[in-house]
């Protein structure tokens, strides 16, 4: 809560002399992956099990692959999800792979503003520079669309970027994807995933009033703060356990979208799957699964 009323406090303090002093401070520290060669397929699944093609395709417009369009209603306002194709203009074909680095382990643009934390990079802070290497080197097949990315539609003072240095300084904080040695291989894997790449604590964790996640508190217990006003249920292994699920039906619903009732998957969920989960290998299920259900913390 204190750091709520700070940031609040600090917002409101700000006027335009304020606002032009926080946008002049530099944030982030420049990357160094270029020397790196890249594989286009360990790329392309890391991009699958990180979310890019769900956040970043408009399936419902018949958008094409990463074009962008996807609309995001949150409580400060509506986003919309970029053009991540290669077109110079309208796309990241003009980006280098050290930009394209900040932007997804820093939250960074090219031209050093500050992304939205609805873009979910928290979670991508720890990817070595081989996986930015791959996910870089899979972006550049992906074929040009001259499609404009939409410009978000937030009030004051949430359209001010420079305010998201005061939420940074705040909130943010390196996912917990560090090994846990006598936890196992498989265990640590699914601890990488899940508190990484596949950012299921962006859902599943309930948020403060400025929208970080109350990760100490409310881990995977669930959220009603999805865009456009849904809701995430809880995920952590008491609940998990307490309605049936394992480790083997958690991992077939991972890779099916059905659950052990014989229901489905709806919604955002259903579109994890869809877009996601299915493409991921067994291994990689099963360890997602094994770190769910286990105590972790």
């Amino acid at each position: 809560m204190r750091k709520i009323i700070v940031g609040l406090v600090s917002v409101a303090a700000i006027g335009s002399t304020g606002l032009a002093v926080l946008a002049a401070i530099p944030i982030g520290t420049p990357p160094e992956v270029s020397s790196l060669t890249g594989n286009v397929d360990r790329g392309a699944y890391l991009a699958r099990a990180s979310g890019c093609i769900a956040c970043h395709t408009n399936f419902e417009e018949s958008g094409a692959p990463l074009a962008g369009g996807v609309e995001l209603e949150t409580p400060f306002g509506t986003l919309y999800s970029p053009n991540l194709t290669t077109d110079p203009v309208r796309g990241i074909g003009e980006w280098t792979v050290e930009d394209f680095a900040r932007a997804v382990r820093q939250g960074i643009s090219p031209d050093g503003d500050p992304y939205y934390p609805a873009f979910t990079y928290p979670f991508y802070q720890n990817f070595t520079d081989q996986e930015i290497a791959d996910l870089w080197a899979a972006f550049q097949t992906v074929a040009p669309v001259d499609a404009a990315s939409q410009e978000p539609e937030m009030p004051f003072p949430f359209n001010q970027r420079s305010t998201l240095k005061i939420w940074r300084a705040l909130f943010l904080e390196p996912p917990r994807t560090d090994p846990v040695p006598e936890n196992g291989d498989l265990w640590n894997r699914g601890r990488q995933l899940v508190e990484g790449a596949t950012h299921c604590g962006a859902c599943h964790t309930g948020r403060n009033l400025l929208g970080a996640r109350n990760i100490d508190t409310e881990h995977f217990k669930g959220s009603d703060m999805l865009p456009g006003g849904g809701k995430a249920p809880a995920i952590d292994y008491e609940t998990l356990r307490a309605r049936g699920w394992d480790v083997d039906n958690l991992a077939y619903a991972l890779r099916t979208g059905i659950t052990p009732s014989g229901d489905a998957f709806g919604n955002a969920m259903g579109e994890v799957v869809l877009y996601g989960t299915q493409f991921l290998t067994d291994q990689d299920l099963e360890a997602i699964a094994t770190y769910l259900m286990d105590d972790h913390g």
